[in-house]
């Protein structure tokens, strides 16, 4: 049964899988910073300003699951994303977030969608007047075929184990009727979700969250492309001591996310890069690097070819912060889910590939300047549907009653 979502404007609630992870813990403390101090998340939200018919851009309310038996405070600390002054006024409330353990990874799938259905209506009874998202900040899995399967029935019968068990959150969200961002490299959309979800209107956006280092390589794509610079090379160098990081240090886990960082280069300029050459001339490579936290870095060199194919290169060095960088998009998405599903918008958002390395859906837009007007137009379709017209005034003068 699906969550029957209120009608008047109430919070967004977040419904976030991995919910004491590094990003996750950050989207916390801005969620709670929204309601002192507005300002000082709003001012990095690009949804600020969008969607009135949502209510106030600050009212947002958290939820979740995680495997650690760490408190959310400590996640904090653990993670070292944000300084203690930042967090630490905040340190009551983070206390009563409701975050619930994982299911057991004994259950078998349909076990697994179940128990975390009856967790969705739970947080549906914390929070009567919230519209909630789900959110996957789950870590990177091993980069499987997650189905071949092609209705929930047959999934349920030969998926006992899943992998990744992000399939199992995205099915149980779509089952309750809740909008789904995929944040992470895993593959959820397979057919039997997306089916599902366009029967319930259901929208569904993903899949990995852009944020840093492509974000700039599809800004810097887009402008050689327009420029006519043919780009013969590209190097990019991420250095992260994260637990992304550290988990991306095992070369399946980091299989998924580099293909999307490095297929979104060819797919942007129309051609593969350094295809006049016997070896791949783009690189992608991700270090972990204990000493940089959170606090990434990330390098690239880029060379292109300019008039008489004369050789040119570029250096772009990025010291950036990936959760930091990571969770406004979070809330942005939210919001963006909720107002699409209002809308009447079910299935795969491609519009929505200005987020996300790996937009999916039928023709996603690629370039910079495409993903912009894609937005531009994604936002005044649902204007159209859900801002309150002007009611209509005489076409002559008013009279005053006699």
């Amino acid at each position: 049964m699906n969550i029957s979502f209120p009608s008047n404007p109430g919070p967004l609630l977040l419904l976030i899988a991995g919910a004491k992870g590094a990003v996750a813990s950050t989207v916390a403390v801005a969620v709670l910073a929204l309601q002192r101090d507005p300002e000082s998340i709003l001012s990095s939200l690009t949804t600020a300003d969008k969607f009135p018919y949502l209510g106030p851009p600050q009212a947002f309310q958290m939820v979740g699951w995680d495997q650690t038996q760490k408190t959310l405070v400590e996640s904090i600390e653990d993670h070292g994303v944000l300084p203690e002054r930042l967090w630490k006024p905040y340190q009551f409330e983070l206390g009563q977030i409701t975050i619930r353990e994982a299911p057991a990874p004994d259950l078998d799938f349909r076990a697994t969608v179940e128990r975390l259905r009856d967790d969705i209506r739970v947080f549906g009874d914390l929070f009567p007047q919230a519209r909630p998202v789900f959110v996957n900040l789950l870590p990177a899995a091993l980069r499987t075929n997650p189905s071949g399967c092609q209705s929930l029935s047959e999934l349920y019968k030969k998926r006992k184990i899943p992998e990744p068990v992000d399939v199992a959150y995205a099915a149980a969200a779509v089952l309750s009727g809740v909008p789904v961002v995929n944040f992470t490299p895993n593959e959820i959309e397979i057919p039997p979700l997306l089916q599902e979800a366009e029967e319930r209107g259901v929208p569904i956006a993903g899949r990995d969250g852009k944020t840093g280092q492509t974000y700039l390589k599809v800004v810097l794509a887009s402008a050689l492309k327009a420029r006519r610079l043919f780009v013969d090379g590209w190097y990019s160098l991420n250095i992260l001591g994260n637990a992304d990081g550290k988990n991306l240090v095992e070369p399946g886990k980091a299989e998924g996310k580099l293909m999307n960082k490095t297929e979104i280069l060819d797919e942007i300029l129309g051609y593969p890069v350094g295809e006049r050459y016997p070896a791949a001339s783009h690189k992608v490579h991700i270090d972990y690097y204990p000493p940089r936290g959170d606090a990434k870095e990330a390098w690239d060199v880029i060379d292109f070819l300019g008039l008489f194919g004369l050789p040119m290169s570029l250096r772009l060095n990025l010291q950036g912060r990936d959760s930091i960088l990571a969770a406004p998009l979070v809330l942005d998405l939210a919001r963006w889910m909720a107002a699409l599903q209002q809308a009447g918008k079910s299935g795969l958002v491609p519009e929505l590939g200005f987020y996300f390395k790996k937009p999916l859906g039928e023709n996603p837009p690629l370039t910079f300047e495409d993903q912009l007007v894609s937005l531009r137009i994604l936002e005044e379709s649902c204007n159209r549907i859900l801002a309150p017209q002007p009611s209509s005034t005489p076409s002559g003068p008013m009279r005053s009653p006699t």
